[in-house]
């Protein structure tokens, strides 16, 4: 009898309650659904993976505060053609009776009325367990699933709710579809849910809002923003839903609301009031603490958390935040990091709650990860403290100064030190100041800087190791840039010394050390003409390992070997070797002040081998433009070379003369640079139509340059002196004297002094000779300087409309037309020009100022090197070979 009092105490039937069990009225504001805003933005995906969710009988949305976690749920909801029970917990309900009874009311407040009989709780801090068995089999038996959003349910955190919702879940079967709406992971077996398939997760990383979604959402604030401004301020917010419609709002009332958005300060707007109230100042002041101390590294684990704060409690503060989702968010390995915008909110409220304790926090981090983090995060926070000292030391102990040559992007080591000055004497500060001006290509600072650092080590009895040694690194390229091979040979054997007595693991740490000495030492022999000891050099820093950190030297040596090629005309494999530095480079994404000039130059010079003239002058006004360095003797010898051969080309030879003239200056002259000075002064009085001169200025290298000795050759045949150009062309080494750039022309010339003594068949098997070498590397160029002698021979010659640049266009007869061999003076194109307006011979008289008879002159040439007889058929034929 007690006991059937005790039960009809416990449940109650009928009337249905309207109180809670404390007896107070139920709150109808915690079942209700809230509005959606007028700009909110509904999104498809998130929609679906809910639709989704119906099918699984535990679906959690999971995201910190502002995410967007119960708005999605709520517009959701209300586009169902379905009841949905709606309960918004309280911290009331951590009492199990409380809540297991606003849970039923809210299912009967959706009209999902339990059966008669279950009953309600009766004591706010318990509920049989009965009741729930027959709140279970009520659900298992509805022909369909009952629908239960419980939002905020972080606020419920116990693990006997946990496990009595567990119990009603598992034993209703396919009769109930829970949806928690949380900022934390609840207590519920979750690892037995993933197993089973029979939960949907919609994670804060889903929640985010996608550039596209934010770009809506502004616009549905009235706000247009481009693609760009989007993307950079779902980077700042990480996609964070109340970030981006606070900053919306704050952005309406600006003048100019797209930079509103870029510039805002985080730190004094209403997104910091909204983090410092729902996200800081919930915590307990021990984590406020924590969190603002923080604030000012970009990761971090217990221990530097520890360091930062003094303490002790850390590990298990950072465990509860992750869980809460309280914008700590995990990076694996026991690394932490904080939501970007709730961490420049926290540094600024670190500034006005503690002055001057940023610096010291910025000290501790450092000396903290330079036991246990990156050498990039200790610098960066050793220099953000001011101790350039330590921040120095660190790098150069490290054996890492050839990264202020090589670092990109995040890796780049010599943003930090940017601010600093030469403060004390000490060798690791001196030597990171030289690196830094050297990197920039400033001799004038960075040698006394070197020398400086230099003296301070001959004063100190230590051994430092990693001070010579990055000592001997800065030197070679000093000396690389200077002109001084001796000195970079010293230094390169200097270093390879020293290496000897450095750990192999920290060398193999940093791989760019070697491979840079090798680049600068490599280029410094080839200044000196040592090619074969230049190419070995620079072909072991191309085979360096070390991916990213080695490419920049790889992409400079590359350029090196490249230029090698085309010296010795090897265009194909000077273009190969060109690419595969551009390559080098784009793959790694090196900067343009970064990147070698030479591949560059080099690709310029083979088009102009090409008879690619307007390719070649982009490429060199490329690298003009992109500031490529040229402070480096070679790149600047090379850049004068390439130009002069274009202005050759192009029928300015006295500008081509002025171009090598300019060579820069350096310690030691370039053998192979004044040779090819010398060739280009000869082809300039070769164009002028003096042959002895053009051949006088070959006299001292004829015998030293292959290429020199056939340039020699044509000009002594261009004087009348065949037996003096074949006894140049005789003293050529075989095989040959080099590529096909220099075997073509030498068979042209002992082909044209063939025709000159009347062996016709001889300079026809010659010419054929030069057209098959050339055609491989579309040479053009050597057939262009050959002059009229070549049209008759060419004429009978197998197909050779590759000749023409740009392709064998046929003329109307299906005949391609015979190319250009000699090139049309600037004042026959000025006539050309004319001659396609139609213009009388008296009218181009009047218009060039010239006489009718000298025009008359200038159509005789005209005609003559474009194989023509009339008018109509030059300016045709002229723009088959695209001169007009």
């Amino acid at each position: 009898m007690a006991h059937r009092h005790r039960h009809r105490h416990r449940y109650r039937s009928a009337p249905e309650p309207r109180v809670d069990p404390r007896g107070e009225p139920f709150l109808g504001t915690r079942f209700a659904a809230p509005a959606r805003p007028p700009a909110f933005l509904r999104r498809a995906r998130l929609a679906d993976r809910l639709d989704q969710g119906l099918g699984t009988p535990l679906t959690l949305v999971d995201g910190p505060a502002g995410a967007g976690k119960t708005l999605l749920v709520a517009d959701w909801a209300a586009r169902l053609d379905r009841p949905v029970a709606w309960l918004t917990a309280d911290p009331a309900d951590r009492a199990p009776g409380l809540f297991w009874a606003y849970l039923l009311q809210a299912l009967r407040v959706a009209g999902l009325r339990p059966a008669p009989g279950i009953g309600s709780p009766a004591h706010p801090s318990s509920v049989d367990r009965a009741l729930l068995a027959r709140l279970a089999a009520d659900l298992s038996g509805r022909p369909e699933p009952a629908i239960v959003v419980v939002d905020e349910f972080e606020r419920v955190p116990t693990a006997d709710i946990a496990e009595q919702l567990e119990f009603v879940l598992h034993h209703a079967a396919a009769g109930l579809r829970l949806i928690l709406v949380t900022r934390s992971e609840p207590l519920l077996p979750l690892h037995r849910h993933r197993a089973a398939g029979s939960i949907t997760e919609i994670r804060g990383a889903e929640l985010a809002f996608t550039p596209e979604e934010a770009a809506a959402l502004l616009a549905a604030h009235g706000l247009r923003l481009s693609a760009d401004a989007a993307h950079t301020l779902v980077r700042r917010t990480r996609g964070w839903a109340a970030g981006l419609r606070l900053c919306a709002l704050a952005a309406r009332q600006s003048a100019d609301p797209e930079r509103c958005l870029k510039e805002f300060e985080a730190g004094h707007s209403v997104v910091a009031d909204y983090l410092l109230a729902e996200v800081l100042r919930r915590q307990p002041a021990g984590t406020q603490d924590l969190l603002l101390r923080v604030s000012v590294v970009e990761r971090f684990r217990p221990g530097l958390a520890d360091a930062l704060t003094g303490r002790s409690d850390a590990e298990r503060i950072l465990a509860r935040l992750r869980r809460e989702n309280a914008f700590v968010e995990p990076l694996g390995q026991t690394w932490y990091r904080l939501h970007p915008l709730f961490a420049e909110i926290l540094r600024a409220h670190l500034r006005e709650r503690h002055p001057g304790l940023e610096t010291e926090l910025h000290r501790r981090a450092a000396r903290w990860l330079s036991r246990c983090g990156s050498l990039t995060e200790t610098l960066a926070h050793g220099c953000a403290a001011g101790d350039w000292e330590f921040a120095a030391r660190a790098l150069v102990d490290d054996l890492a100064i050839g990264r202020l040559f090589t670092g990109q992007g995040p890796d780049d080591l010599g943003t930090p030190f940017a601010r600093m000055t030469a403060g004390t004497d000490s060798p690791a500060r001196q030597l990171v100041l030289a690196a830094r001006e050297l990197a920039g290509r400033d001799l004038g600072h960075g040698l006394p800087r070197l020398r400086h650092a230099e003296e301070l080590l001959a004063d100190d009895t230590a051994d430092h190791v990693p001070d010579r040694l990055g000592c001997a690194l800065l030197e070679a390229l000093a000396a690389r840039l200077t002109g001084s091979p001796g000195r970079a040979e010293q230094a390169a054997g200097r270093a390879r010394d020293l290496s000897r007595s450095v750990p192999a693991e920290r060398l193999d740490r940093h791989p760019e050390l070697l491979a840079l000495l090798l680049a600068h030492v490599g280029s410094a022999r080839l200044w000196a003409g040592h090619v074969a000891e230049a190419r070995a050099a620079l072909a072991e820093a191309v085979t360096r390992p070390g991916g990213a950190a080695t490419a920049l030297p790889r992409q400079d040596a590359l350029g090196h070997l490249a230029l090698i090629d085309w010296l010795a005309g090897r265009t194909a494999g000077a273009e190969r070797k060109a690419l595969a530095a551009l390559r080098e480079a784009d793959r790694y994404g090196l900067p343009t002040p970064a990147r070698s000039a030479v591949a560059g130059l080099v690709l310029a010079a083979v088009a102009v081998e090409r008879d690619e003239l307007d390719a070649a002058q982009a490429l060199l006004d490329r690298v003009t433009a992109d500031g490529h360095g040229t402070a480096d003797p070679v790149a600047a010898a090379a850049r004068a070379l390439a130009g002069a051969h274009l202005l050759l080309a192009r029928g300015d030879p006295g500008a081509a003369v002025a171009a090598v003239e300019d060579r820069g200056t350096a310690v030691v002259a370039s053998p192979w640079a004044a040779d090819h000075a010398a060739l280009v002064a000869s082809a300039a009085r070769l164009a002028g139509g003096d042959p002895e001169a053009a051949a006088k200025a070959l006299e001292p290298v004829a015998r030293r340059l292959p290429a020199c000795a056939v340039a020699a050759a044509r000009a002594r045949l261009a004087a009348g002196d065949t037996g003096a150009a074949l006894g140049l062309l005789d003293t050529l080494p075989a095989p040959g004297p080099g590529g096909p750039a220099l075997t073509v022309r030498a068979a042209l010339v002992r082909a044209e002094a063939a025709d000159r003594t009347g062996d016709i068949a001889a300079a026809r098997r010659l010419v054929a000779r030069a057209l098959c070498d050339a055609r491989r590397e579309r040479l053009r160029r050597p057939f262009r300087e050959a002059g009229p002698w070549l049209r008759p021979l060419l004429a009978t010659a197998p197909a050779h409309d590759w000749l023409v640049a740009g392709g064998g266009t046929r003329d109307a007869t299906g005949r391609r037309p015979a190319p250009v061999v000699e090139e049309l003076s600037p004042r026959e194109r000025d006539v050309l020009c004319r001659l396609a307006q139609l213009m009388s011979t008296e009218e181009i008289a009047a218009d060039l100022y010239v006489s009718v008879n000298t025009v008359k002159t200038h159509l005789k040439g005209l005609y003559r090197k474009l194989s023509v007889g009339r008018r109509a058929d030059a300016v045709r034929r002229a723009r088959e070979l695209r001169l007009l």
